[in-house]
């Protein structure tokens, strides 16, 4: 099942259930990626819709700051609630250790021999580990990886 059915198969559930929480959450949700729809005109991939949530969670986490800052625990607490709900759409995420084995394994295939072949390793590891690890993350194993090779 795609990335949108489970979104689609969730706003359902909250629609009967009347889980107003989830259903608001849901429904920024649905509206943003089919802003990103209209935007690109065709449908989105699991990655697009991924990167799409990724950059909610995002906005959502700077909101919550901003309340916090400003003693609006309640929209805060919202905030939370709806970050909560996007990230239960997101792939799980890869431990350190299995980043690391995986950045280990395409140096090994791709034969980098240094920093030079930094692009060729990172094109490869955050093509493998899309949607499961932060780009920055992958980008200092890599770097410390190939400095020591």
């Amino acid at each position: 099942m795609s990335l949108m059915q489970d979104i689609e198969e969730g706003f359902k559930k909250a629609l009967k259930t009347q889980d107003k929480m989830r259903l608001s959450a849901l429904r920024l949700l649905r509206a943003a990626l089919k802003n990103k729809e209209i935007e690109r005109r065709g449908k989105l991939e699991n990655p697009e819709i991924i990167s799409v949530i990724k950059g909610m969670i995002r906005q959502g986490k700077e909101a919550v700051e901003q309340f916090e800052k400003g003693g609006r625990t309640d929209l805060s607490e919202k905030e939370k609630a709806e970050i909560e709900i996007f990230s239960g759409f997101l792939p799980v995420q890869a431990t350190p250790l299995e980043i690391e084995e995986t950045i280990d394994q395409i140096i090994l295939e791709l034969k980098a021999s240094g920093i030079k072949d930094m692009g060729k390793v990172m094109k490869s590891a955050m093509a493998r580990l899309a949607g499961r690890a932060e780009g920055q993350t992958i980008q200092a194993i890599v770097k410390q990886r190939l400095s020591s090779a």
